[in-house]
């Protein structure tokens, strides 16, 4: 992937991509727009707030309690102290901390919420969050916690204490109490208005941040799993008329015919000789378009559902400072996103799926056309004493398994909660976490598949039964880029620094494919 640091992402201007979460998330920088017009309307929003308060208008959230306190009306002389209340008593997340990309990822999210100006918050604290991304602190955000609305209150109250100073944060590569790195740079915490610590915490930031860090990693593997199919159609000494145009023109979904466009690409080439007389390649190969299709296909809508979300005023209630108007509502409910989640781990589990599939039959050499058992290297008399790839295939079966069980749909489990005050929630964030999950072990199967796929072309080609003609610029290409980093299978040894190395690369987007 292209370092990104160089880049300065401009919020409160046009929308924003998934690109620029992305780009957030591995070092861009980010401004505000300082646009006089611009300005003007924030100050709009926060003035019409203070009139509010002084002449002691009831606002949800900030001249009342929370949830299901609603009805509890704080005193003039305790609204200062409400925002620090609702900061400090959601600090009760569990679980693994989000990565420092992941959580820059959630700073970038929150602030373009915030930048839609309808929030009622301040230039301040606007510009506390751009000071946070462009020092590269990252607030310290534990994973567990959300039922994904009232939005992602607990992870995103960790947000909030990092802007006053409170908690901890991710700096330098380590996670270190917020006061110490204010003060070793010369940061100053702000103090929180009536409104703004509901307005941070009070949205979808976290699971949108995750979701768009999850759309580029299946948007990379859709084209990877593609590359591998043709790889192993090859070493299979598969049928390439499966991807024919006039075949696929019958079945018009663009996704799936892109996949056999880029199939067709990869396979242009003289074609090696046969020693199958299979007219059909088992499912795995000849179905390939049909099954990445799938994720090709669903990835427009899923940004349109992630963009969206990302670009919208998600807290409550939204501030019509142009109008004057206190808009009380449920922006904050993430099923949008918890329905782009559930649809992408399951389209993503597939691909570990088809893959573990495509490696059963190339390593099971009943059904490879002739190359050796598991892949192994190793001839003569030290053959019988080498396994190849035989623990490598167990492993990709083991992790399409749990890949596979993961796909159980999150968004189905709402749960009533805050003395059924929440009694229908999104469980957003839960789905996003599953789906990263499922990324990820959709990823270790991959690394193991494009090992796998590399070291049956080799063997092809030692044997003399390839040769240069008989792959693609495209597979020539990616089959000298893995052998200049993995090194071909004669004698067993250990994989696991291969498998991680290789996992590596692809969460790097290391190769670039179509």
């Amino acid at each position: 992937m292209t370092n990104m640091k160089s880049e300065t992402v401009k919020f409160g201007v046009d929308r924003l991509t998934i690109e620029d979460v992305v780009a957030v998330a591995n070092g861009a920088s980010a401004a505000m727009n300082d646009s006089l017009e611009y300005r003007a309307k924030i100050d709009r929003g926060v003035a019409f707030l203070e009139r509010l308060l002084k002449e002691e208008g009831v606002i949800y959230g900030v001249t009342t309690g929370y949830g299901d306190s609603c009805t509890v009306a704080i005193p003039p002389n305790l609204v200062d102290e409400l925002p620090l209340h609702l900061t400090r008593f959601h600090g009760c997340g569990l679980g693994d901390n989000l990565s420092h990309v992941q959580a820059r990822a959630v700073l970038a999210t929150r602030l373009c919420s915030l930048s839609q100006g309808v929030s009622g918050v301040s230039h301040d604290l606007l510009n506390q969050i751009v000071t946070l991304i462009n020092h590269d602190i990252a607030p310290r955000i534990p994973q567990e916690g959300s039922v994904g609305a009232s939005g992602d209150l607990t992870p995103l109250s960790y947000l909030a204490a990092a802007l006053i100073g409170e908690r901890e944060v991710i700096y330098q590569g380590q996670i270190r109490p917020t006061a110490e790195v204010f003060a070793e740079l010369n940061i100053d915490p702000i103090t929180l208005k009536p409104k703004e610590g509901l307005a941070l915490m009070n949205g979808t930031s976290v699971m949108t941040a995750l979701a768009c860090l999850a759309y580029k990693r299946a948007e990379y593997l859709a084209q990877l799993a593609t590359r591998i199919t043709a790889m192993v159609s090859v070493a299979m000494q598969g049928n390439d008329f499966h991807f024919d145009e006039a075949l696929f023109a019958v079945k018009p979904h663009p996704g799936q015919q892109q996949i056999a466009a880029w199939l067709r690409a990869d396979l242009q080439a003289a074609r090696p000789p046969r020693n199958s007389d299979r007219l059909q390649d088992r499912y795995s190969l000849r179905c390939a378009p049909h099954v990445i299709g799938v994720l090709q296909d669903s990835l427009p809508w899923l940004r349109q559902m992630i963009e969206n979300e990302l670009n919208s005023a998600n807290d409550n209630p939204i501030i019509d400072g142009d109008n004057e108007r206190v808009l009380h509502g449920g922006h904050f409910y993430g099923g949008h996103i918890a329905m782009a989640m559930d649809t992408l781990k399951t389209a993503v589990a597939n691909i570990a799926d088809l893959l573990d599939r495509q490696m059963a039959q190339l390593m099971d050499y009943k059904f490879n056309n002739g190359l050796p058992f598991n892949l192994t290297g190793a001839e003569g008399e030290r053959k019988p004493i080498n396994h190849g790839f035989k623990a490598v295939q167990i492993g990709i079966s083991a992790w399409t398994a749990e890949a596979l069980k993961h796909t159980m749909p999150a968004s189905v489990f709402s749960r009533s909660t805050e003395c059924h005050n929440q009694d229908k929630v999104s469980m957003g964030t839960i789905a996003s976490r599953d789906c990263l999950r499922v990324l990820e072990l959709t990823e270790q199967v991959t690394a193991a598949s494009l090992l796998a796929a590399t070291q049956a072309l080799e063997i092809r080609l030692r044997r003399n039964e390839l040769n240069d003609q008989h792959l693609s610029l495209a597979l020539k290409t990616m089959h000298e880029c893995v052998l200049s980093e993995f090194r071909f299978i004669e004698e067993d040894r250990p994989l696991e620094q291969d498998l991680r190395q290789f996992m590596m690369r692809i969460q790097q987007q290391h190769w670039d494919l179509y």
